[in-house]
């Protein structure tokens, strides 16, 4: 009988190497000209992905749902709300189950407790789609976008403008794998905490009170919108808090001349950014919606197969 290869699984930024970012920035950019091109690319024919969704969602579950298919394989859809997880069974026991029965899960929850007990039952891969915490394949497709759009982010500047939450807690952890800065603002009582930030370093990593003084001189800004999911009961307290943290026309020109501006969307226009800021020329928020699908693609693969040739 074989003997089954360690499992490996993506829970936070920070479980990978910089050289395995550095082959999965390479391979997206591989599979989405093969995109493009039109051309086959069915590595993962017959195995099949679980989707399992206790936060909703638009670009998580379509990137996943459409890049799996596009792999050659198949994906099936399970809310909480439809299956016995919702019901009380253990987490433990649905990581031994499902995974039984699939090749990959990703899921997309609250508490990454959740997602960490579930992968250490896992016999197979295990994709954080989101938790309270972390937002790895988000920051992954970001990254990858900026790569695409300037080259190499070694050294370059992020600057985080907002809450500080999974995505701020992501560019973090991305910060001291990928060697480049993050400069984070955010209003009094927001602030990041490094412990549950996951941070094994501050290197990289600069607070400023004042948002024009984080994306001074920045290569890319980018900012999420001021009430995350499960937040919902403080919006109105937030909306006050964050008024003076919006991403603007003059806070870009502080900026590099050619920064870029991201957002992980849904965004909400007139609050975190302006609309003339992303809807505008230095925005690349499509484009870095659209790379969610082709660098999870290479993930998958990757997690499935290991590397491959060019």
């Amino acid at each position: 009988m074989p003997t089954r290869q360690p499992i490996k699984h993506f829970l936070q930024f920070k479980d990978f190497t910089r050289e395995e970012y550095e082959y999965l920035f390479e391979r997206t950019r591989q599979i989405k000209a093969k995109f493009k091109a039109y051309q086959q690319h069915w590595p993962l024919q017959d195995r099949t992905l679980a989707m399992i969704f206790e936060k909703n969602s638009t670009r998580t579950r379509l990137s996943f749902e459409a890049g799996m298919q596009q792999l050659g394989g198949s994906a099936i859809f399970l809310s909480t709300r439809d299956t016995q997880l919702g019901r009380g069974e253990p987490v433990e026991d649905a990581g031994e189950v499902i995974s039984r029965m699939v090749d990959l899960v990703m899921i997309r929850t609250f508490e990454q407790d959740i997602i960490e007990r579930f992968a250490a039952h896992s016999r197979v891969p295990v994709i954080n789609g989101l938790t309270n915490e972390y937002h790895p394949c988000q920051v992954l497709a970001d990254i990858y976008t900026y790569v695409e759009q300037r080259g190499c982010i070694k050294g370059k500047t992020v600057a985080w403008i907002g809450d500080s939450n999974n995505m701020c807690n992501t560019w973090l952890q991305a910060a001291e794998i990928l060697d480049f800065n993050v400069h984070v603002s955010t209003p009094p009582g927001y602030e990041v905490e490094p412990e549950r930030a996951g941070l094994f370093g501050t290197d990289h990593y600069e607070a400023f009170a004042d948002p024009m003084e984080a994306a001074r001189d920045a290569d890319l800004v980018t900012t999420d919108v001021w009430t995350s999911m499960g937040w919902e009961a403080e919006n109105e307290e937030r909306l006050k808090d964050f008024a003076d943290w919006q991403v603007d026309a003059d806070m870009m020109r502080v900026a590099k001349p050619d920064a870029l501006f991201m957002h992980c969307l849904p965004a909400h226009r007139g609050e975190e950014v302006s609309g003339e800021v992303i809807d505008g020329p230095q925005s690349v928020v499509w484009d870095e919606a659209e790379n969610r699908l082709h660098a999870q693609k290479a993930l998958m693969e990757y997690l499935l197969l290991g590397k491959m040739p060019a």
